[in-house]
């Protein structure tokens, strides 16, 4: 039906120009050096690695895991909103053709993340397995069919049992998507073609299920919204997303954290961006996230030059992402009803990421000790970063 093709397409336009408007605050000069380092960083060690990789290491099973649980990720992409709810309920019947468009931008979009990481991994395949180049090259023609079954299943899946239990249905199509490209990966091709079967037969009988059922518009609108929740999330570490709903823990476990700010006027805004940071889920596992690959490059990685250029990276993107989360607001907040000096809550943003970064630093040179000679660099690198960071970059509001 033309009406729902055009509202598709409409939908489409209007996402990809949100999506283009935060991307250009994530891709910006800052990540981009971030970016080149880390590739360059990994694509050196990779390669080294590779020298000395033993011909027993099991990288079948490494890639079957790896390939199955990326195409297992298969959520639709379906760009429905609340009120289509209602507004939708008349033209039901003609829906097919609106979830068709959706799933094929779905197929389309997520393809890319199964297939690259893939073609990542042919220089270890090459290194510890006897596949020749033909039966790696039929493994891609195999992802993108497993992807196309992956894509179908989970939407189908969502559709008849409205989201019910989903987890079961991303355990079979896992281990499906895993064994059948297991299978080919050991150029054991019955078996692995009979899995890819099996996927179409799950397939097929969801499909089945899903005929007479009416659209679960709820849910699909309950994962649309938790989709695009996701990406203003990622997005508002890089710039501030004011329709952004965040979410806040507790975490008393952290409460003794407090006592930097001791009870006295000066400390009012102290007080005020710990507690925020603490409590802020976005905030707070923006520098967990990053503290823990940090933490595992400085465990894992024995180049030092390399866990050092790593580790220098990952505090920068930290100190860079942590002071225009803290400092940019478009919002009234309470603080500015405060009888002490604006400028006091930059400096308390300075402190709370002084410290934080302090930690950083700590794990990381613990984690450096019995792997690299100059474990007592990292940290040191880590806090020097940070520092120089947090006094080069400006905030939208102090430029």
């Amino acid at each position: 039906m033309n009406s729902l093709n055009d509202l598709w397409a409409k939908r489409f336009a209007h996402y990809m120009s949100e999506v283009q408007k935060y991307m250009r605050f994530v891709f910006t000069g800052h990540i981009a050096i971030v970016l080149v380092f880390l590739v360059g960083a990994g694509g050196y060690y990779y390669s080294e690695w590779l020298k000395t990789v033993d011909t027993s290491f099991p990288s079948e099973i490494l890639v079957a895991v790896l390939v199955g649980a990326l195409l297992m990720m298969s959520k639709p992409v379906t760009l429905l909103r609340e009120p289509d709810q209602v507004y939708l309920l008349p033209l039901e019947s003609h829906m097919p053709q609106f979830f068709k468009s959706a799933l094929r931008y779905t197929f389309f979009s997520k393809l890319f993340v199964s297939i690259v990481p893939y073609i990542v991994t042919i220089p270890m395949l090459k290194a510890t397995t006897t596949l020749s180049t033909k039966a790696i090259w039929v493994i891609v023609a195999v992802i993108i069919v497993l992807k196309w079954c992956n894509v179908q299943g989970e939407f189908v899946y969502r559709y008849a049992n409205r989201g019910a239990n989903v987890w079961l249905d991303y355990i079979v199509r896992f281990v499906v998507s895993a064994l059948a490209v297991y299978h080919f990966l050991l150029e054991d091709y019955v078996f692995g073609i009979l899995f890819m079967a099996v996927a179409f037969v799950y397939v097929t009988s969801l499909a089945g299920k899903v005929k007479g059922k009416p659209v679960p518009y709820e849910h699909f609108v309950k994962v649309e919204q938790n989709r695009m929740m996701s990406f203003y999330r990622f997005a508002n570490y890089f710039t501030d997303v004011p329709h952004l709903r965040g979410s806040v823990r507790r975490r008393a476990y952290l409460n003794f954290m407090y006592s930097l700010a001791p009870f006295k006027q000066s400390n009012t805004h102290l007080f005020l961006v710990l507690r925020t940071f603490i409590r802020t889920d976005d905030h707070f596992y923006l520098w967990l996230r990053l503290t823990a690959i940090s933490a595992l490059a400085a465990a894992f990685v024995d180049l030092w030059w390399a866990a050092a250029i790593i580790a220098g990276v990952l505090s920068f993107a930290t100190a860079y992402q942590m002071k225009i989360a803290l400092l940019t607001s478009h919002s009234f907040t309470m603080d500015q009803l405060f009888p002490v000096p604006a400028s006091m809550r930059e400096q308390a943003v300075r402190t709370v990421m002084y410290v934080f970064m302090a930690i950083q630093a700590v794990v990381v040179l613990l984690c450096a000790v019995f792997v690299n000679p100059y474990f007592y660099l990292l940290g040191v690198i880590v806090f020097v970063v940070a520092f120089i960071t947090e006094r080069m970059t400006k905030t939208p509001e102090q430029m």
